[in-house]
């Protein structure tokens, strides 16, 4: 029973990364009032080149670190671009966000899947980064594997909670986030430029989404595949609900899904006898619906702009 525990507490913690990077991600452009359904098309993408580049350099050899490095980066970069192109569509052009947003989840994952089947095709492996741990503190009983045993990405990752934190409330660049999210006109005539910040919040989204993806196939699966993503870009939208817009509520969302998700794998492994292992598939995502059904305080959280163009001249 303590093996399942701890088993499900370390995958816990080292799951819980891509949809975290992705939520925060998610977080700036629901900030910024606008709502991005292409988070999934993101991760695809990123997730893609993730695997491109130390494929292309030494296919599934080991690679130098720095390799891995511009993985990661070009599928922030990738991400990056993706939000801006977004933007053009819903900030410049005014197109509905839900559709737009669809229509980027679809954009991304096809294109995902016609590179990786155009240019590398079939199941390809790569060494990905390893997991090497903190030498000494992962050695020790029950909190090393937990808390110490994990590649420093993820401590990356998870510094990103505070550093999301500070930058959305103690800096100027958040406060003009919140301000455009919440009462752009407001913020327009304080000689803010609402659209300019709603593009940056979106390049900022959209790059942590490209890093998230590309965590995956680096740190986490060492592979590239059509489903990949496997609906963590949707999730991770629900989770800024879940976390009403806040850094460390987020993580808490995503740290209790995963765990759920974890939970499921262990006892799969450990308890094969268990015969509704579809319901454990399941759970995880049934959680997610029942504590947004529940959680009908988070709307009063949010941005009162969310999902709203922003038209100068019409004054909305």
């Amino acid at each position: 029973m303590s093996e399942i525990i701890i088993n499900t507490l370390t995958l816990t913690a080292r799951f819980s990364v891509a949809l975290l990077i992705a939520s925060l991600g998610e977080m700036y452009n629901q900030k910024a009032g606008i709502f991005n359904l292409g988070c999934e098309g993101i991760m695809s993408m990123g997730a893609f080149l993730g695997m491109l580049v130390p494929f292309a350099y030494g296919g599934a050899e080991a690679v130098p670190g720095i390799i891995n490095v511009l993985g990661l980066l070009s599928g922030a970069v990738c991400g990056a671009l993706l939000g801006l192109i977004f933007g053009i569509v819903v900030i410049t052009f005014r197109a509905p966000q839900g559709i737009a947003g669809i229509g980027m989840q679809m954009f991304g994952v096809g294109l995902a899947g016609t590179f990786f089947r155009s240019y590398i095709g079939g199941t390809q492996s790569i060494a990905g980064i390893s997991v090497d741990g903190i030498p000494g503190l992962s050695q020790i009983p029950i909190l090393g594997p937990i808390l110490f045993s994990h590649n420093i990405v993820v401590y990356i990752a998870y510094l990103m909670i505070p550093i999301s934190w500070y930058i959305m409330y103690k800096t100027p660049w958040g406060m003009r986030v919140r301000a455009v999210g919440t009462f752009p006109l407001a913020a327009d005539s304080l000689g803010i430029n609402v659209n300019r910040v709603r593009f940056e919040s979106l390049m900022v989204g959209g790059a942590m989404a490209g890093f998230a993806g590309a965590f995956l196939t680096l740190c986490q699966a060492k592979m590239f595949s059509a489903g990949i993503i496997a609906g963590r870009g949707f999730i991770a939208v629900a989770l800024v609900y879940f976390g009403q817009w806040h850094p460390i509520k987020i993580f808490l969302g995503a740290i209790l899904f995963t765990f759920a998700q974890s939970l499921q794998t262990q006892v799969q492994i450990y308890v094969p006898q268990f015969g509704a292992y579809e319901f454990l598939t399941m759970l995880p995502y049934i959680l997610v619906i029942v504590v947004l059904a529940f959680n009908r305080k988070s709307n009063m959280f949010g941005p009162s702009a969310l999902g709203k163009a922003f038209n100068r001249e019409l004054r909305v």
